[in-house]
């Protein structure tokens, strides 16, 4: 049974055209319009059948009952005074950005029915041509509420995320921010950095430990200059952390300290081995 009649995505890339293709198979809709700054885009998502409508016009999500916000941090900003005048005010609202304390604080007065979601799937690439039904199968996905946030529409999104095979987690925007800071933002950092440190003329040399590594290196640099920069703060606390780990690993090596590094490493595949037996894949 449709748990929503007309879905609106803005944003029909990898995270929205993959929500957009589950909706679909698992028929949880009964029309599905997107809309996309790019045309190609849209033809795409049309021929896959991810969605029925596209435009590049937000005037196609009029009479959705639900909008789901699946663009950059900073498009959101900029498109959703916009979409606030479009929708009626009984539409549910939810938005996929990797941060929430910012986006929450905008968009919870704008939207009576406002839920703030995560879902932490995804991949390095990008775009409605790598998204996929099942994506989110196993994943987490976490909800955020505040004081304004509408029992029935957070209890209706969170149904959406489970049949869309998640779990769901419920969490305060602000806790939200700091925690993804350290297991994702501050990574994502760590990555960047990693493969810039690496001289041109070694790179032909690299084993799969490089590439495993900094495989989020290859992550829309567009996208994530937003994420880092509307959760700076807490990344910038991480990075601090990520510092000192690396410096306490150069003390050893200035002192010649086998036996300390030997317990960095140590700990370090102690909570390595606690990751894989907490995820297993």
């Amino acid at each position: 049974m449709p748990l929503f009649n007309k879905v609106a995505i803005v944003g029909t890339g990898l995270i929205g055209g993959s929500i957009a293709l589950d909706l679909k198979k698992k028929g949880l809709c009964k029309i599905i319009a997107g809309v996309s700054r790019h045309q190609e885009s849209l033809k795409f998502a049309k021929k896959t059948g991810a969605i029925d409508i596209g435009s590049q016009s937000l005037c196609v999500i009029k009479d959705s009952d639900l909008v789901i916000l699946a663009a950059p941090v900073s498009a959101i900003k900029e498109k959703a005074r916009r979409i606030a005048e479009i929708i009626s005010k009984d539409c549910i609202v939810f938005d996929v950005a990797s941060t929430k304390e910012e986006i929450v604080s905008l968009l919870d007065p704008l939207f009576p029915r406002f839920v703030g979601a995560h879902p932490i799937a995804g991949s390095e690439r990008k775009g409605i041509k790598n998204a996929r039904p099942g994506l989110f199968k196993d994943s987490i996905c976490i909800l955020t509420s505040t004081k304004r946030t509408d029992a029935l529409a957070l209890n209706k999104i969170k149904k959406l995320w489970l049949e869309l095979g998640a779990k769901v987690v419920l969490m305060k925007p602000q806790a939200h921010d700091r925690i993804l800071a350290f297991v994702s933002h501050m990574p994502h950092v760590a990555a960047f950095a990693l493969i810039n440190s690496v001289p041109s003329d070694c790179l032909g040399l690299a084993p799969n430990s490089l590439k495993d590594t900094t495989r989020v290196a290859s992550s829309d640099s567009g996208l994530w200059s937003d994420i880092i920069l509307s959760n700076k703060k807490n990344v910038i606390t991480a990075v601090k952390v990520l510092e000192n780990k690396i410096s306490d690993i150069k003390k050893s090596l200035l002192r010649n300290d086998r036996k300390h590094l030997i317990k960095i490493l140590n700990q370090a595949k102690a909570r390595r081995d606690l990751l894989n037996a907490s995820n297993p894949t």
